[in-house]
């Protein structure tokens, strides 16, 4: 079903690429001949078997930006029902609308495409892109239903290559008896039963396998790709520096659970891992997530949606804030990491109010004063709290600001699901705290953050600046005007 849908917005960028062809061709100028090559057939339009893309510079432009207008138009075609996923379908109908003709055009006007060999490959990265994105995704979630469940600590050892899991009786037992051992069982768990143990067990074992199957599914395809001489040497870079990421992710991990299997300083504080290592491993993960994704939309849709000079302007003016919304997104998504490395959470159960209070007393109570914003509870969720209100504020006067100005109206329609995500986020937010952090509702808001930080990486990469050969072209459609 998937090969069809892909098969019909091809035909559809193509039909759309003929038609804004034709409506751009001077009065009075002969029609293209019927019996022409179709689109991808090694010739354009007539051009001849030297290679030229077209014969005389005029009609270059005009199938070069035909091309681009065809990608716009499929892009705006869906309208205004746009959520995160459909927003994502109507940028990627930009690599259907492209063909052999507009890649060679690219060569010719300048645009980097990150991918070589034509829009089939292009397909296929970034298929393999978008799947790696999503599997990432899944292995955060996962990451953090393992902490809310307290399994991070179940498993004691670790090895890079991994192990299989107990098979037998006796080894479970075994790895019951290491665990025994750890500061968690003999303050937390003393007395869990041999089936309690099995099932955080697993839910390590599945975290940990899940990471090492990413390993499997970036690099074999990736090592394919090269082969078939589809990437170019600044995709490859960008590739390898991801992939060299996700192997210290294993070992980052590691030093994580290694804090948490030490004694604690003191015998009324309960074993957790180090807040700092914490937040080092999940900001690692957001890290490669935020460069996956943003590489295959690079490689799905290497020009912006852009219809006029006034919209590219308009563009530009709301990158200007989007880019500072998209780092109080980010600075709150990682201050997330130091309410669950300290379990602040399960403090000040209540809103707006912490306790009886708007500001507890004790939020500078440590020394020296930058460790309260670390490692004290009270600061830790204060914090949080200030930060989700900015990103909510932050967004809202995003929207506002879009509201005001001529541009895209997918772009609009995306800043308005991100507003609506971060409204979500922050119901999430507080009805965690309520309820006293519930897997499932500490799982959702987890996923909530990632979500609402992917739609800023979307809403930022939409707004980048077209090549100077999209804007020369939209130029000169202005003057014949």
């Amino acid at each position: 079903m998937g090969s069809r849908v892909a098969a019909a917005l091809l035909r559809r960028g193509r039909d759309q690429a003929s038609s804004l062809m034709a409506a751009r061709l001077p009065r009075g100028a002969p029609a293209p001949s019927p019996a022409a090559p179709r689109v991808g057939s090694g010739s354009v339009c007539g051009c001849g078997g030297g290679g030229g893309l077209l014969t005389g510079s005029r009609s270059t432009g005009s199938v070069f930006s035909a091309s681009r207008l065809a990608s716009f138009h499929a892009f705006r075609s869906i309208g205004s029902k746009t959520l995160m996923g459909q927003c994502t379908r109507k940028m990627t109908t930009t690599v259907a609308a492209m063909n052999s003709g507009v890649a060679n055009a690219a060569a010719y006007s300048g645009l980097k495409l990150l991918v070589t060999k034509g829009p089939q490959a292009q397909k296929a990265i970034g298929i393999w892109l978008f799947g790696c994105a999503t599997w990432v995704f899944g292995l955060v979630i996962l990451g953090g239903v393992t902490r809310l469940t307290r399994s991070g600590l179940s498993m004691t050892d670790w090895k890079f290559t991994g192990s299989l899991p107990p098979m037998s009786d006796e080894e479970w037992l075994l790895e019951f008896e290491k665990y025994k051992l750890s500061p968690e069982y003999k303050r937390v768990n003393k007395g869990m039963s041999l089936g309690d143990f099995k099932f955080i067990y697993w839910m390590e074992y599945g975290h940990r396998m899940w990471g090492r199957a990413l390993g499997f599914l970036f690099s074999v395809p990736f090592a394919y790709f090269i082969a078939k001489g589809y990437v170019t040497r600044q995709l490859g870079l960008r590739l390898s520096g991801l992939f060299a990421l996700g192997a210290g992710q294993g070992l980052i991990g590691w030093w994580m659970v290694k804090s948490g299997l030490e004694e604690p300083a003191s015998e009324y504080v309960q074993p957790r891992v180090s807040p700092y290592r914490l937040a080092t491993h999940l900001t690692s993960a957001f890290v490669i997530y935020c460069g996956i994704l943003w590489t295959a939309l690079s490689v799905v849709m290497p020009e912006p949606p852009a219809g006029s000079m006034n919209w590219v302007n308009s563009a530009a003016k709301i990158k200007k804030l989007a880019i500072p919304v998209s780092a109080v997104v980010g600075i709150t998504a990682i201050s997330g990491a130091f309410v669950a490395g300290n379990d602040a959470g399960h403090a000040y159960n209540t809103f707006p109010k912490m306790g009886d209070t708007w500001i507890p007393e004790d939020v500078f109570a440590m020394e020296p004063f930058i460790r309260n914003f670390f490692e004290n509870t009270s600061t830790v969720q204060l914090n949080h709290r200030i930060l989700a209100t900015t990103t909510l504020l932050s967004v809202g006067g995003l929207w506002l600001a879009a509201r005001k100005v001529d541009m895209h109206p997918a772009i609009k329609s995306l800043i308005g699901s991100t507003l609506g995500m971060a409204a979500l986020q922050v119901t999430l937010g507080i009805s965690t705290l309520l309820m006293y952090v519930p897997t499932s509702l500490g799982s959702a808001h987890q996923a909530g953050a990632l979500t609402l930080l992917s739609l800023m990486i979307l809403l930022t990469h939409t707004l980048r600046r077209p090549s100077p050969a999209l804007l020369k072209s939209l130029a000169s459609a202005v003057k014949s005007t």
